[in-house]
Order: C-alpha cells, then structure tokens, then sequence
C-alpha cells in the first residue's frame, strides 16, 4: 500500500471523509443515547426548560416552560433534530464516498448534502443548546444541568468539520 504525500488530493479527501463520519457517528450516538436512555435526558431537559435551578431571577423566569406535554414535544423535537441530522449526515458521506475518486470538481459538486448536514448539526449545538437552553432559558445559571460547555466542543468540532469540508481542492 502506498501511503500519500501531505499534499496529496486524495489525503485530504480521506481525512474530509474521516470528518464527516466522525459527526455523522457522534449525532448517531447522541440520538441514540436520548431514545435508550430517555429518562436520564428527559431530566435535562425538564430541569432546563423549567429553569428550576437557575438563580430564579424573576425578570427571567416568565421564560419557563413546566408544562409536561410542552416539555416531551421540545424532547422530541431535540431527538427527531439529532435522528435528522444524523441520517442526512450518512447519506452526505454516501455521496462524498462515491466521488472520492472523482474530479476534484465533481468531489466538490457531492459536498452540498454533508455541508447541509454539518450545517443541520451545528444549528441544533448552537441554535438549540447554547442560544436557547443556555441564553433564554438561563442554563448557564445551573451548576447541575448545564450543557454548554459540552454544546460548545459539539459545535467547535462540527464547525471546523463543516470549513474543511467546504474548501476546495
């Protein structure tokens, strides 16, 4: 086997691939572990969404939401995100794995979907869990269910996956 150069076209294809899979298992696990272990990730995010361990400011805690049913659909929600974003990032990689031997023009041309993906999947660390849970709903108060630190490395490594992958060859 030979093994390529640094400025190899075909190394950089492999380690955008690697990228892209990485997500992809990440946000497989992730739905994965909020479907087995529902319960546990249930107590996030009720304890999140009703901001009962928040420093209970009042000019914040008209955001809580403690209605039980509101509280499963926002569960849910966050599971069909996570399922989405792990499915599109499969079917992204099937794609990229299919012009991997391609034109650099025709590798680019199969980004679209994995970039949609990546995109998808940054939008649920950023959008959902840094802005949303830790911005309105005062998350970054709890000393006990706060999940920014971890929303932000998801993000990070999302983010960076999503700019290497949109260079060019």
């Amino acid at each position: 086997m030979t093994v390529p150069t640094a400025g190899s076209v075909g190394l950089v294809r492999w380690a955008k691939l690697l990228g892209v899979a990485g997500i992809a298992l990440h946000m497989s696990l992730a739905a994965l572990g909020n479907i087995t272990d529902y319960g546990t990730n249930w107590a996030f995010v009720q304890h999140v969404l009703a901001m009962d361990t928040t420093f209970q400011s009042p000019a914040l805690m008209w955001r809580a939401v403690t209605d039980p049913t509101l509280q499963t659909v926002a569960y849910l929600a966050i599971i069909a995100a996570e399922t989405a974003g792990a499915a599109l990032l499969w079917a992204g990689l099937a794609r990229l794995w299919r012009a991997r031997t391609g034109t650099p023009e025709g590798f680019h041309a199969a980004k679209g979907l994995a970039l949609f993906a990546l995109m998808w999947c940054f939008a649920i660390w950023v959008v959902g869990f840094i802005a949303v849970g830790g911005e309105w709903f005062a998350m970054w108060q709890s000393a006990t269910w706060n999940g920014q630190a971890a929303a932000t490395r998801f993000a990070t490594v999302t983010g960076i996956a999503m700019i290497f992958l949109a260079i060019r060859e």
